[in-house]
Protein backbone atom coordinates (compact mmCIF):
# COMPACT_ATOMS: atom_id res chain seq x y z
CA UNK A 1 0.00 0.00 0.00
CA UNK A 2 1.23 3.49 -0.86
CA UNK A 3 1.38 6.10 1.87
CA UNK A 4 1.98 9.86 1.71
CA UNK A 5 3.59 11.76 4.56
CA UNK A 6 5.55 14.92 5.16
CA UNK A 7 9.21 14.59 4.28
CA UNK A 8 11.46 14.59 7.29
CA UNK A 9 15.19 14.93 7.57
CA UNK A 10 15.71 11.15 7.56
CA UNK A 11 14.14 11.02 4.05
CA UNK A 12 16.55 13.51 2.45
CA UNK A 13 19.35 11.16 1.40
CA UNK A 14 17.00 8.64 -0.27
CA UNK A 15 14.93 11.39 -1.88
CA UNK A 16 18.11 12.88 -3.31
CA UNK A 17 19.09 9.47 -4.72
CA UNK A 18 15.74 9.40 -6.54
CA UNK A 19 16.38 12.93 -7.80
CA UNK A 20 19.72 11.82 -9.28
CA UNK A 21 18.18 8.70 -10.82
CA UNK A 22 15.31 10.34 -12.69
CA UNK A 23 16.32 13.93 -13.38
CA UNK A 24 18.62 14.45 -16.39
CA UNK A 25 19.93 17.59 -14.68
CA UNK A 26 19.45 16.93 -10.97
CA UNK A 27 19.56 19.62 -8.36
CA UNK A 28 22.85 19.82 -6.51
CA UNK A 29 22.84 18.10 -3.15
CA UNK A 30 23.31 21.48 -1.49
CA UNK A 31 20.26 22.94 -3.27
CA UNK A 32 18.17 19.85 -2.56
CA UNK A 33 18.93 19.87 1.17
CA UNK A 34 18.65 23.66 1.35
CA UNK A 35 15.14 23.50 -0.09
CA UNK A 36 14.07 21.35 2.86
CA UNK A 37 15.95 23.47 5.39
CA UNK A 38 14.36 26.75 4.28
CA UNK A 39 10.92 25.23 4.67
CA UNK A 40 9.62 24.38 1.22
CA UNK A 41 6.68 22.02 1.53
CA UNK A 42 7.91 18.49 0.93
CA UNK A 43 5.96 15.24 0.84
CA UNK A 44 7.09 11.67 0.25
CA UNK A 45 5.44 8.54 -1.04
CA UNK A 46 6.41 5.26 0.59
CA UNK A 47 5.61 1.63 -0.08
CA UNK A 48 6.14 -0.63 2.94
CA UNK A 49 8.30 2.10 4.52
CA UNK A 50 10.50 2.33 1.40
CA UNK A 51 10.69 5.82 -0.08
CA UNK A 52 9.68 5.67 -3.76
CA UNK A 53 8.88 9.30 -4.58
CA UNK A 54 8.67 12.88 -3.42
CA UNK A 55 7.28 16.29 -4.29
CA UNK A 56 8.64 19.68 -3.27
CA UNK A 57 6.55 22.81 -3.61
CA UNK A 58 6.42 26.39 -2.46
CA UNK A 59 3.32 28.34 -1.49
CA UNK A 60 3.24 32.11 -1.76
CA UNK A 61 -0.12 33.76 -1.12
CA UNK A 62 -2.55 32.11 -3.53
CA UNK A 63 0.04 30.39 -5.71
CA UNK A 64 1.70 27.00 -5.45
CA UNK A 65 4.90 26.42 -7.40
CA UNK A 66 5.70 22.76 -7.96
CA UNK A 67 9.47 22.81 -7.72
CA UNK A 68 10.26 19.13 -8.07
CA UNK A 69 8.45 15.81 -8.28
CA UNK A 70 10.05 12.43 -8.86
CA UNK A 71 9.29 8.73 -8.53
CA UNK A 72 11.85 5.93 -8.85
CA UNK A 73 11.76 4.39 -12.31
CA UNK A 74 10.57 0.98 -11.12
CA UNK A 75 7.42 2.68 -9.77
CA UNK A 76 6.56 4.74 -12.86
CA UNK A 77 2.94 4.31 -13.99
CA UNK A 78 1.95 2.51 -10.79
CA UNK A 79 0.10 5.33 -9.02
CA UNK A 80 2.81 6.91 -6.86
CA UNK A 81 3.08 10.06 -8.99
CA UNK A 82 -0.70 10.43 -9.08
CA UNK A 83 -0.92 10.06 -5.31
CA UNK A 84 1.78 12.71 -4.87
CA UNK A 85 0.06 15.09 -7.33
CA UNK A 86 -3.40 14.61 -5.82
CA UNK A 87 -2.01 15.22 -2.33
CA UNK A 88 -0.08 18.31 -3.47
CA UNK A 89 -3.22 19.77 -5.08
CA UNK A 90 -5.39 19.04 -2.02
CA UNK A 91 -2.79 20.45 0.38
CA UNK A 92 -2.37 23.56 -1.75
CA UNK A 93 -6.12 24.18 -1.77
CA UNK A 94 -6.34 23.78 1.99
CA UNK A 95 -3.49 26.28 2.38
CA UNK A 96 -5.33 28.81 0.21
CA UNK A 97 -3.73 28.38 -3.21
CA UNK A 98 -5.84 29.11 -6.28
CA UNK A 99 -3.26 28.08 -8.89
CA UNK A 100 -0.40 25.62 -9.30
CA UNK A 101 2.56 26.50 -11.55
CA UNK A 102 5.40 24.34 -12.83
CA UNK A 103 8.17 24.12 -15.40
CA UNK A 104 8.85 20.91 -17.31
CA UNK A 105 11.43 19.98 -19.93
CA UNK A 106 9.96 20.39 -23.41
CA UNK A 107 11.34 16.97 -24.38
CA UNK A 108 9.83 15.22 -21.35
CA UNK A 109 6.71 14.05 -23.15
CA UNK A 110 5.74 11.59 -20.40
CA UNK A 111 5.73 14.33 -17.76
CA UNK A 112 3.83 16.75 -20.00
CA UNK A 113 1.22 14.05 -20.62
CA UNK A 114 1.04 13.38 -16.87
CA UNK A 115 0.40 17.07 -16.12
CA UNK A 116 -2.19 17.35 -18.88
CA UNK A 117 -4.07 14.48 -17.22
CA UNK A 118 -4.58 16.89 -14.33
CA UNK A 119 -5.74 19.63 -16.72
CA UNK A 120 -2.55 21.70 -16.54
CA UNK A 121 -2.36 24.04 -19.52
CA UNK A 122 0.71 25.33 -21.34
CA UNK A 123 1.24 29.03 -20.66
CA UNK A 124 4.62 29.79 -22.21
CA UNK A 125 7.96 28.42 -23.33
CA UNK A 126 11.27 29.46 -21.77
CA UNK A 127 14.00 28.96 -24.33
CA UNK A 128 17.24 27.38 -23.04
CA UNK A 129 15.90 27.22 -19.47
CA UNK A 130 17.73 24.00 -18.64
CA UNK A 131 21.51 24.10 -19.05
CA UNK A 132 24.28 21.59 -18.53
CA UNK A 133 24.80 18.28 -20.31
CA UNK A 134 21.12 18.00 -21.26
CA UNK A 135 20.01 21.49 -22.36
CA UNK A 136 16.33 21.99 -23.06
CA UNK A 137 13.55 24.53 -23.13
CA UNK A 138 11.00 24.71 -20.31
CA UNK A 139 7.28 24.46 -20.86
CA UNK A 140 5.52 26.68 -18.34
CA UNK A 141 2.25 25.10 -17.19
CA UNK A 142 -0.48 26.05 -14.74
CA UNK A 143 -3.61 24.67 -13.17
CA UNK A 144 -6.47 26.60 -11.59
CA UNK A 145 -7.52 24.78 -8.41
Amino acid sequence: MLKISLMDQSDLELAYEIEKEVNPTPWSKKNFFSSYEIGHNSIVCKHENNLIGFAIFSLVKEECHLLNIAVIKSWHRKGAGSLLMNTLIRQSKVLGAKKVFLEVRSKNFNAISFYKKYKFVQDALRINYYAGNNPDDAVMMSLDI
